[in-house]
């Protein structure tokens, strides 16, 4: 079994993605903390889907950090003020340099612990430009040389969509995904537990989670996911997805 480094961060996509990798492979969920408004959420968000889906072929989050403020500034998703709005253009939505960051630093990791790939839940319709696949292929040779190690980065949802997603994959409890702007809730500096892992129960060496299979929706019970504000652009891209794939949506929204 191949081991894949995936960058996961709590919300829909990289949710499915990190079940999908572990059918086949050893997978590390990386999370990287770069000082953005919606972080505590989203790492509260990765931790309970992690724990519902009780895969053990899914190791414990991995957490890096790469703040992003001395670089990006005053930028909306450093500071949480003026988020694009639900209709606001894609190009409001772009973070510079986002997945440049991500995934170099995770490449590092990579190096350090013999992993050779790094999956990217990037979709079909994402139109920025460290989103491509040829960025991908031009990237990873660049951090292959660089490295001396072999790093492929893969994205295995690039010929998809948010709506095909949700359909194919509705037993997956989907609800404990975050995908928000700006995500209501404490403050972001609230204090982590003790391992870094936002309400995650340590997990004893040579141990592993029960396995177990996603459950159809009308049997499984509703669960407790996270706020979405309801009025950002990445609210109702989520609504709208849910909306088109026919899926109970069971996100809380505010608005």
């Amino acid at each position: 079994m191949t081991k894949v480094a995936a960058l996961a961060s709590g919300g829909l996509d990289s949710a499915i993605m990190l079940a999908d990798l572990a059918a086949d492979s050893q997978v590390y969920p990386i999370y990287v903390e770069a000082g953005l408004v919606w972080e505590r959420a989203e790492k509260a968000s990765l931790e309970r889907f992690m724990a519902a889906l009780a895969q053990p072929n899914i190791e414990p989050v991995t957490y890096l950090s790469v703040p992003t403020g001395p670089i990006i500034g005053s930028h909306w998703s450093v500071t949480g003020q003026a988020v694009p709005g639900a209709r606001a253009p894609d190009s409001e939505m772009f973070i510079p340099g986002r997945n440049v960051l991500l995934i170099a630093v995770t490449s590092v990791w990579c190096s350090t612990h013999d992993v050779g790939r790094i999956a990217v839940g990037s979709l079909g319709g994402n139109p920025f430009p460290d989103a491509t696949q040829e960025f991908f292929e031009s990237f990873g040779n660049v951090l292959s040389t660089g490295l001396g190690h072999e790093i492929k980065i893969e994205s295995p949802f690039r010929g998809r969509n948010k709506a095909g997603l949700i359909r194919s994959h509705s037993g997956l409890p989907l609800e404990l995904t975050l995908t928000c702007a700006n995500p209501p809730g404490p403050p972001r500096n609230a204090p982590r537990s003790s391992r870094g892992h936002p309400g995650a129960a340590p997990r004893r060496e040579g141990t592993q989670a029960p396995d177990a299979r996603p459950v159809p929706d009308a049997k499984r019970p509703a669960l407790n996911g996270a706020s979405h504000c309801g009025d950002c652009n990445k609210c109702t891209e989520r609504l709208e997805a849910f909306q088109e794939s026919g899926v109970e949506d069971r996100t809380r929204y505010l608005a």
